[in-house]
């Protein structure tokens, strides 16, 4: 492993900045004060911004496919018409992994959680892939394969109406033998990668997928991640099938915990609010997916404030569009200046770029290990430079990252010490490349909309009341 001194680097300090000298020794921090003694290659940190790298906390890297063709409809309708598309093969789950990485890493990302969707008949040839692709590139993956048990007619209220659903393709101890198998072959925290139980969420899980998935966390010591109560049907949905929140169910059935993270939370009241806070779930606030499918807005600084851990991810590249974390930063910053009225509560850039970094850490357990500039943690790092005309004039270089439109800033990126990117170019594959084949497996196309999908939108329209 090689070892390096990052010399005349600005970092944060207090409400001030600091110029020192960073040691990285065997992928960890070993020092950081002004004037160290060189150990190993040298870094120019001269007029560059050193940052703990950042979470992109959910997303699901095989929509790449889809990104810009997505009909403007509601989750739940989306997801009809997402379903609809001809189905993945594992050479296009590789690409949209790899090209989920580099737009990961060049908006100041190093780690990964990628709610990944499954082939039908190649779960873990699925898994197989993404892990290659990951590892390739060398970003820190968890790969969460997204798994459920019911088909997707059931993730809408039934209103007043008596409806059956289809049974799915697979049963839940199948999904639940998958997820155990993919845990021995790919689990590799060590070397990178991680795997988690991750059901989809409430919508489209059984209690006893929650269960199996609950089991298989504690003996494997896994992290968990779901999508929760992101839209108002998901909302009345729960009422529908427990008689309380989705809140109070899984906290019912042990679900919850301080290695628990869930991707949206729009729709949540103050006791829900409390039970995350006691029970340390995380919140990984998708603001840009939120908009665009017209879910909400999360109440994020009403979180904060009970002291529930929060923070971001751009979701699906067809929710979203894009993958640029920063984007979402900034997005899921300043858009609850309008939800709250009292600015003492509003989200200061320095409180973004720690609930970026810390707070996906300590959402994966891994606090102790990632997320901040500290000695002793591994060095997943982000340099970024100054002299970028996105990042001038120099006044506050994080509230211009953060605050501002920042573009080609990032300069180097080392994850458990290796760099992968230097000079603003991966290293680690061929970019250029990548983007050809992304372009040659793809076309100028139109979505249309199936019979299918307008029989579950006259349903959603009735029950939701439109």
């Amino acid at each position: 492993m090689v070892n390096f001194t990052i010399q005349n680097v600005l970092i944060a300090a207090s409400d001030d900045y600091a110029t020192v000298d960073v040691q990285i020794v065997d992928g960890a921090i070993a020092a950081i004060a002004p004037n160290l003694p060189v150990i190993g290659t040298i870094i120019d940190g001269k007029n560059k911004l050193l940052l703990p790298g950042f979470f992109n906390a959910h997303t699901h890297s095989s929509e790449m496919w889809q990104r810009g063709i997505m009909s403007v409809l509601p989750l739940e309708l989306w997801l009809a018409e997402l379903y609809d598309f001809a189905p993945l093969d594992t050479e296009q789950v590789y690409l949209s992994a790899l090209g989920t990485a580099v737009e990961t890493l060049l908006s100041g990302g190093t780690s990964v959680v990628d709610h990944l969707v499954l082939i039908p008949g190649l779960e873990l040839e699925t898994i197989a892939t993404a892990t290659r692709a990951y590892r390739e590139v060398g970003i820190r993956a968890f790969i969460a394969p997204l798994i459920q048990d019911e088909s997707l007619s059931a993730g809408i209220p039934s209103g007043e109406s008596v409806k059956t659903h289809e049974p799915y393709h697979r049963s839940t101890a199948a999904t639940l033998e998958i997820i155990e198998e993919a845990v021995r072959q790919f689990h590799r925290p060590d070397e990178g990668v991680n795997i988690l139980v991750a059901p989809t969420g409430i919508q489209l899980c059984t209690d006893a997928l929650f269960a199996g998935c609950i089991e298989l966390s504690d003996r494997y010591n896994l992290c968990r991640h779901s999508h929760l109560l992101e839209t108002r049907a998901q909302e009345k949905l729960a009422q529908e099938k427990y008689g309380c929140t989705a809140v109070e169910h899984l906290k019912r059935i042990g679900f919850l915990s301080n290695r628990t993270t869930l991707a949206h939370c729009v729709w949540l009241n103050n006791a829900d609010i409390a039970i995350l806070a006691e029970t340390q779930s995380t919140v990984v606030h998708n603001p840009l997916s939120n908009l665009r499918l017209g879910s909400g807005i999360a109440p994020i600084l009403k979180y904060r404030q009970a002291g529930v851990n929060v923070t971001f991810g751009c979701d699906g590249a067809s929710s979203n569009d894009s993958q640029d974390l920063l984007e979402a930063i900034k997005i899921g910053s300043i858009l609850h200046n309008v939800t709250d009225s009292d600015y003492q509560h509003w989200i200061t850039p320095r409180q973004a770029v720690e609930m970026a970094s810390f707070g996906g850490a300590k959402g994966l357990n891994l606090a102790d290990k990632l997320g901040s500039l500290s000695v002793g943690k591994q060095a997943d790092l982000v340099l970024y430079d100054l002299i970028n005309l996105s990042l001038l004039p120099r006044t506050d270089p994080i509230g211009l990252l953060v605050l501002g439109r920042p573009s080609n800033v990032v300069d180097s990126v080392w994850v458990n010490g290796k760099q992968i990117v230097a000079d603003g170019k991966v290293t680690t594959i061929n970019v250029d490349e990548l983007r050809q084949e992304l372009f040659n497996r793809s076309q100028w196309e139109t979505k249309r909309k199936s019979q299918t999908v307008a029989q579950i939108e006259a349903h959603y329209r009735t029950v939701m009341g439109l």
